[in-house]
């Protein structure tokens, strides 16, 4: 499997945090293309790659390595210093509809693990996001 660039792994990664549940929802898609649109991180990306990035990340999850290998495909081919970041993409995406599923958290886990993120930052993370999320009513 040849290398994604950063850019191409941040969207697998949030493509499979959403489909983990194997119910990609619109608020969810959506929430990917605000990432893709408002982020820094993306703001030299071509944004009319998205939909064949994650149609690419579909091919990877089914190829022999599957999920451990698009997660180290993702974690080789973004840098260290936005390993952060990349969780909080996931993050961001897992946390729109309000509510995970087991399969949601575990990929979260998942992703932990891979990205070697420490707890405090990960706690943070999700604090924020989670804090972002809430309405009034």
């Amino acid at each position: 499997m040849a290398l994604p660039s950063a850019h191409e792994a941040l969207i697998h990664l949030m493509v499979i945090t959403s489909a983990s549940d194997r119910d990609m929802t619109d608020v969810e898609l959506a929430r990917i293309g605000v990432v893709v649109k408002t982020w820094p991180i993306f703001e030299d990306f071509n944004e009319k790659r998205l939909i064949s990035i994650a149609q690419d990340c579909q091919e990877l999850l089914h190829a022999e390595a599957g999920l451990e290998g698009v997660l180290e495909l993702a974690r080789r081919a973004i840098p260290d210093r936005l390993h952060e970041t990349a969780y909080a993409a996931a993050f961001e995406v897992a946390s729109v509809d309000l509510e995970m599923r087991m399969e949601e958290l575990r990929v979260l886990q998942l992703l932990r693990k891979h990205l070697n993120v420490d707890p405090l930052t990960i706690a943070a993370i999700e604090r924020a996001t989670k804090a972002r999320h809430r309405t009034l009513t």
